[in-house]
């Protein structure tokens, strides 16, 4: 194929492109731009919300349900469970072995039996854990209360919303809203009820009830009564008990109702003042340089039109990082390509310098094709193995185009040289990137947490190292093949003097 290859140079160039073309085509449309690398680890998260309840009454209740429940699956490697004030979590760490999706299946299915579960718990949410970072944070500072920011707060996430290329965001450091009702027990016995009586009335008073359709000649009409309470003054109006008379006594008679925050203590400043945060994520195919740029520029157009006690800005801004690595990725393919020039220029000769660096960019390119593939994005880990891989990735193009360089001077034709030269060569190279990428090969293996973060370098080195082999043997030898020899420049100079001394004696004669 060698031979091949060298001979064809339209099939080189042709493979050559193609690599170029199809990573091109890769970096642009397949391969998103993100600050950590996103990835689903091997473990399902289980979360049981038990409002009210102590640690000991969580763990009791839930915990240790749930843990009997899902024990004996094959494939879990651990179960972890926490308990505090008003919920449980239980982590369940799967092998690696398995596949965590079809445990979640079974796991769930466990979990929904479960029917001992306290009456004041709520649904269990079970979920394969995901371990995501937001690319940038808005921040929303005020004088006013916490009410009053977090509406602000609310009307800056639907307006970041509208934005083309923004998807995800969430509301942080604030409480949610909670309705809170209070009744005394010398309430209760003053009207004869107890709080179960209270909650089956406000439960089925607030409630929003479908009552089928009424079919006719212009269409179809259906019936719902829409009854569910939102504020303070709708469960103020909520009917508790109709009495004797005729009188009704109405929730507002007998609680103290409170529509605020949740007591969760909650407490954030930003700049000594109040504040609440915005944090936007980057999702998909969306890029996180271009998700952060259009934050920043719609808080910039905001300061203008921003209402008297509030302050926009942003905070934490990841997307930085991944500027600061491809600024050192760019800065070091730069000064080693002119280093590798300017040293390949000294000792042979520019036109090897040349199509040596040139190897760089297709060893790149082949990278990106494979990317897609594997699930590697551009993150701060692909872009430090690039950074990696870059000292190494010329070095096979190196020796190829040196040995050719040596049969260049003593062989027949520049085909026979790129030929000869280049095979001469492939074992060891062959092997020598194959080493390579066995040193390397061991990282894709890691367990735990922070395996698939150390899984973004192998994935990255390895290709960019076969893709520089392919590059130096089918490539790069029909490029150096047309280099002029060094007999054959000596031989024309002296034919060129013996046609002067020729026309020099016509002359004279």
């Amino acid at each position: 194929m060698i031979a091949w290859f060298a001979r064809n140079h339209v099939a080189a160039n042709l493979l050559m492109l193609t690599i170029l073309f199809l990573g091109l085509f890769s970096l642009s449309a397949k391969i998103p731009l993100e600050v950590f690398p996103t990835f689903a680890m091997d473990q399902i998260s289980i979360n049981v919300s038990l409002r009210g309840s102590t640690p000991e009454d969580a763990e009791q209740g839930v915990s240790i349900r749930i843990e009997e429940a899902v024990q004996d699956l094959e494939g879990i490697e651990r179960i972890i469970s926490r308990s505090s004030e008003g919920s449980a979590s239980v982590v369940v760490e799967i092998d690696s072995a398995y596949d965590a999706r079809e445990m979640l299946a079974d796991i769930k299915a466990r979990v929904d039996a479960i029917n001992t579960f306290p009456v004041d718990a709520e649904k269990p949410i079970v979920a394969l854990a995901e371990r995501k970072r937001e690319v940038i944070a808005v921040t929303i500072a005020s004088i006013y209360g916490e009410k009053e920011i977090k509406e602000f707060a609310e009307k800056t996430r639907d307006d970041l919303l509208q934005i083309s290329g923004i998807t995800q965001l969430e509301l942080s450091g604030v409480r949610d809203y909670e309705i809170a009702i209070e009744i005394s027990q010398d309430k209760l016995r003053q009207y004869n009820l107890s709080l179960s009586d209270v909650s089956s009335a406000v439960g089925s008073s607030s409630s929003d009830i479908s009552a089928g359709n009424i079919k006719t000649q212009g269409g179809d009409i259906l019936i719902r009564s829409k009854g569910q309470a939102y504020r303070k003054d709708e469960y103020a109006r909520i009917v508790i008990k109709t009495n004797s008379d005729g009188s009704m006594l109405t929730l507002n008679d007998i609680a103290t109702i409170k529509d605020d925050f949740e007591e969760t203590p909650v407490r954030t400043r930003f700049n000594g003042k109040r504040a609440a945060f915005i944090d936007v994520y980057r999702i998909g195919q969306q890029s996180a340089t271009e998700v952060a740029d259009k934050v920043r520029s719609y808080i910039e157009n905001r300061q203008d039109t921003l209402p008297y006690g509030y302050e926009l800005s942003y905070w934490d801004d990841d997307s930085q990082i991944v500027k600061a690595r491809i600024a050192t990725l760019t800065t070091n393919a730069m000064q080693g390509g002119i280093l590798v020039f300017a040293l390949l220029s000294l000792f042979l000769r520019p036109s090897i310098a040349v199509w040596v660096c040139v190897g760089i960019p297709v060893s790149f390119m082949g990278a990106f094709i494979v990317m897609p593939f594997m699930g590697i994005t551009l993150n701060v880990m692909s872009l430090f193995a690039f950074i990696l891989v870059l000292g190494i990735v010329v070095d096979d193009a190196i020796v190829t185009g040196e040995n050719i360089y040596t049969h260049l001077q003593k062989s027949e034709s520049g085909t026979e040289a790129a030929i000869r030269g280049t095979e001469e060569v492939a074992t060891p190279v062959t092997f020598g990137i194959l080493t390579t990428v066995a040193a390397f090969l061991p990282l894709a293996f890691i367990e735990g947490n922070r395996g698939p973060i150390f899984a973004q370098i192998p994935v990255v080195v390895i290709p960019v190292l076969i893709f520089s082999l392919i590059e130096s043997k089918f490539v790069l030898p029909s490029h150096l093949k047309g280099l002029k020899l060094r007999h054959q420049s000596k031989l024309n100079l002296e034919s060129l003097n013996g046609f002067s001394v020729i026309l020099l004696t016509a002359s004279k004669a």
